[in-house]
């Protein structure tokens, strides 16, 4: 079968590997349409970086680059390994893309997002998305009932803004502010926004803010180039600042305004991996008592942000702004996002 396999940086190629074999306890998936993540770009860029490097296999998978990438897809059941009896072939489903140990004391306390050995299908091994088949164990595996198949590709990622929306512990009627419209500020935003927030975003890129509009998932879109955004932000609450802000820009700049946009006692998540340390002003944390909190992946998240796509509360087509075959990956997928990311949201890869 064909898969997008990753030697080394910048050195990603289609090439023929041998179909997994399936195990007991384990679904067969013939991949329907994967997503390109962010983290591909860094590993394509800057990798090996999560996924192990020669001499340094996984402790989970034992596996090192090459490896198979892809870790947003979904697909459709084709064989079902001994042991597994509450799916049936021909089921379409997402898959949950985590190798965890289950034994450390995250795993043992139900966060197994923070497994201390924790990895992901499609960078740290077991195959991955961007190939024509992949074999899970069931636990992972998440049945769709009838959400359509490119749809539910954007499942995981819409299940990360699930998680920070979770984190910040906000409820309907609240104000939130996301800082940054990329891929996750605008799921986390449309999550934000089917559990009953108002939603302000900041964005400069003019695409990225014609997106927040026309999906609907922003009630105010504001210009961090043109305007005063914290101004704004008290402006548009009556002087008492948002509730709970996000940050999804890895953008030290953006952080700051947060401190000043949230009201006293609020909440700051931090949703975006930064890869460069960041600054704080401890003062501004401290008096005014703002609870800043992180946020990684997801943990039991993918149900319910399931339901929202199934009950229609969230609808994900908007967000798909390219599909292209398995073999354009690196030219038409990875290049694409690259060097045009302020209008490229989603692209979507059928293997």
């Amino acid at each position: 079968m064909k898969a997008a396999i990753f030697h080394a940086r910048r050195d990603i190629v289609i090439e023929d590997v041998p179909e997994p074999e399936l195990r007991p306890g384990a679904v067969a998936i013939d991949v329907a349409w994967c997503g390109i993540c962010g983290t591909d770009l860094h590993e394509y860029l800057e990798g090996p970086i999560f996924i192990s490097p020669a001499g340094h296999p996984h402790p989970l998978t034992h596996e090192t680059a090459p490896v198979t990438m892809g870790h947003e897809f979904s697909g459709t059941v084709t064989a079902l390994g001994a042991g597994v009896t509450d799916l049936a072939v021909g089921d379409n489903v997402v898959v949950e893309p985590y190798f965890v140990c289950g034994t450390c004391a995250p795993c043992q306390a139900g966060n197994y997002n923070l497994c201390t050995s924790m990895g992901f299908i499609g960078l740290a091994g077991g195959g991955g998305g961007l190939s024509e088949k992949v074999v899970v164990d069931r636990r992972w595996v998440h049945p769709i009932g009838d959400i359509p198949l490119d749809q539910a590709a954007l499942i995981e990622p819409l299940s990360v803004g699930h998680h920070a929306y979770t984190r910040s512990g906000a409820k309907a009627g609240d104000v939130a502010f996301v800082a940054g419209a990329g891929p996750i500020g605008l799921l986390l935003a449309a999550v934000l926004k089917a559990e009953g927030l108002t939603v302000i975003i900041s964005e400069l890129s003019e695409a990225r803010k014609e997106m927040a509009r026309s999906t609907g998932v922003a009630d105010h879109v504001l210009d961090p180039g043109t305007e005063d955004v914290v101004a704004r932000v008290r402006e548009l609450t009556d002087g008492a600042g948002a509730d709970v802000c996000f940050e999804c820009s890895s953008v030290n700049a953006a952080l700051d305004q947060l401190f000043d946009a949230v009201r006293p006692a609020g909440v700051i998540v931090v949703v975006s991996i930064w890869g460069h340390p960041a600054s704080i002003d401890m003062q501004r944390l401290v008096l005014k008592e703002i609870d800043l909190r992180g946020t990684i992946a997801y943990v039991r998240d993918h149900p319910a942000t399931i339901d929202l796509v199934r009950t229609g509360k969230v609808d994900l087509t908007p967000f798909i702004t390219a599909r292209i075959s398995l073999e354009n990956l690196v030219d038409q997928g990875i290049h694409t996002l690259i060097d045009h990311n302020d209008t490229a949201v989603k692209i979507l890869v059928h293997p």
